[in-house]
C-alpha cells in the first residue's frame, strides 16, 4: 500500500462504559435460576426448552468459527474490521461446553432412545444401538466440544498475539489452523446435528441434515454482524472502519446463504417426500398438522421469501434499515425454526409455548453475551497489525 492508502482513525477500544459484561452475566444467572425452578415444576419441558435454547447460541457461535476458518484460509481482507466479533463468540467455546452438561442430565428425558426396555421391542433402534447409546453419545459431545474449543481458543489467540508482536508470519499460522479446520468442523457439526437434533426422533433420518443445519446457522451469523455494526455505529464506534461497503458485503453474503438455505432446506422436504418412507415423511407430518403447519409456513415465507424479495435488488443491501429490521426477523425465525425442529418430538399434534422457552433463552443467552462482552472488551475491536486491514480500509463500493 502506498503512503496514501487509507489509515485506521477510529478508537479500537471499547469503551468502559458500553461493557454489558455485569449486565449480562446478572440476566444470565436470573434466566437460570428461574429455570432451574421450572425443572422441579415440570422436568421434561425444561430439557426441551434448554436444548432449544443451548442450540441456537452455539449455532451462533459455531457459524463464526466456520466464517473465521473460511476468512483465514481465502486470505479475504473485506471481513477483517469485523473479525473480532466472531473471534469474541468462539474464544471462550471450552466454557460455553460446561453448560452442555444439563443435556446430558436430561438424556433419559429427551432421547426415548436411551430406554433399553423400549429400545429392545424396536428393530430399528436396536439397529441403531452400537452409535445411539449413552456412553458413546457422552464420548462424542466431549470430542466436539474439545475441537471447537481447541479452534476457537486458538484462532482468537493468535490473532490478539499478531496486535501485540505485529508479526505477520501469524497470518500463515492462521491458515494452517483453519485449513484442517474446515474439513473437521464439517464432520463435527454434521454429527453434533445427528445427536442433538434429529435423534430426538430416532426413527427418522435424513443425510442432508447436517447440511441443513449448517446453512440455517451460517445464515444466522450475518444478521448478527451486521446488527453488532449497527449497534457499533450507533454508538460512535468504527465509524470510519466498517464502512458502507463492508455493510453491503455483509448484505450480500446474507442473501446468498438465504438463496443456500432455502435450497437445502426444501431439498431435503423433497427428496423426503418422493421417497414416500413411512420412517421418513412422520417427522415432517407432525410439522404439518395443527399449529405446527402455521410455523411452517411462516419459515417458508419469512426466512427465504421475504429477505429474498426485498434484497434481490442491489440497492436495498445498502439500506441500513431494512437490514436492520430482516436481521432481527431473520434471528427470531433462526430460534423458532430450532422450536420447530425440538418441540414437535414432546408436543406432537400443535405448539405448546412455555415459560421455560423464555427463561432457558434469557439464561443461557445472558451468559452466552457475557462471555462475548468479556472477550470484546479485552482487545482490540479490530485487529490493527493484520496485514488484510489496510486492503480492507481502502474497499470502497462503486455503483
Amino acid at each position: 500500500m502506498d503512503s496514501h492508502s487509507p489509515k485506521l482513525t477510529d478508537s479500537v477500544s471499547l469503551p468502559e462504559h458500553l461493557d454489558a459484561t455485569k449486565t449480562f452475566i446478572g440476566i444470565g444467572v436470573v434466566g437460570l435460576i428461574a429455570s432451574f425452578v421450572g425443572f422441579f415444576l415440570d422436568s421434561k419441558q425444561f430439557f426441551f426448552s434448554y436444548l432449544t435454547s443451548f442450540t441456537f447460541f452455539s449455532s451462533i457461535a459455531l457459524a463464526s468459527l466456520v466464517l473465521l476458518m473460511i476468512h483465514h484460509v481465502t486470505k479475504s481482507s473485506w471481513g477483517t474490521v469485523i473479525r473480532r466479533i466472531p473471534e469474541a463468540f468462539v474464544s471462550k467455546l471450552w466454557v460455553w461446553a460446561l453448560f452442555f452438561l444439563p443435556v446430558i442430565f436430561g438424556i433419559t428425558s429427551l432421547y426415548k432412545w436411551t430406554n433399553e426396555a423400549y429400545v429392545a421391542n424396536d428393530p430399528i433402534l436396536l439397529g441403531k444401538q452400537a452409535y445411539l447409546n449413552d456412553i458413546f453419545f457422552i464420548v462424542r459431545q466431549v470430542l466436539y466440544f474439545s475441537i471447537w474449543g481447541y479452534f476457537g481458543y486458538r484462532l482468537h489467540k493468535v490473532s490478539v498475539e499478531m496486535d501485540r508482536t505485529n508479526d505477520w508470519g501469524l497470518t500463515i499460522l492462521l491458515r494452517k489452523i483453519s485449513a484442517p479446520g474446515i474439513p473437521i468442523f464439517a464432520l463435527t457439526v454434521a454429527f453434533a446435528s445427528f445427536d442433538w437434533l434429529m435423534s430426538l426422533d430416532a426413527h427418522w433420518f435424513s443425510t442432508m441434515f447436517g447440511v441443513y443445519f449448517f446453512a440455517m446457522s451460517f445464515q444466522a451469523i450475518f444478521p448478527v454482524l451486521i446488527l453488532f455494526t449497527f449497534w457499533f455505529h450507533s454508538k460512535g464506534l468504527l465509524k470510519n472502519t466498517i464502512r458502507q461497503s463492508h455493510i453491503y458485503d455483509m448484505g450480500a453474503w446474507f442473501f446468498g446463504f438465504t438463496v443456500f438455505y432455502a435450497y437445502i432446506a426444501f431439498s431435503q422436504f423433497l427428496l423426503i417426500y418422493y421417497a414416500n418412507i413411512p420412517e421418513e415423511t412422520l417427522w415432517f407430518y407432525h410439522r404439518m398438522e395443527g399449529s405446527w403447519s402455521f410455523i411452517t409456513y411462516l419459515l417458508l415465507a419469512g426466512r427465504f421469501a421475504l429477505p429474498f424479495v426485498i434484497f434481490l435488488n442491489r440497492d436495498r443491501k445498502h439500506s441500513r434499515t431494512l437490514l436492520g429490521i430482516v436481521s432481527v426477523l431473520i434471528l427470531a425465525l433462526h430460534f423458532v425454526e430450532l422450536h420447530w425442529i425440538v418441540m414437535p418430538t414432546l408436543h406432537h399434534h400443535g405448539m405448546s409455548l412455555s415459560w421455560l422457552d423464555i427463561t432457558t433463552f434469557f439464561g443461557l443467552g445472558g451468559v452466552f453475551m457475557g462471555l462475548f462482552f468479556m472477550m470484546l472488551k479485552k482487545n482490540n475491536l479490530v485487529p490493527v497489525h493484520d496485514p488484510g486491514l489496510k486492503p480492507s480500509l481502502a474497499k470502497e463500493y462503486h455503483q
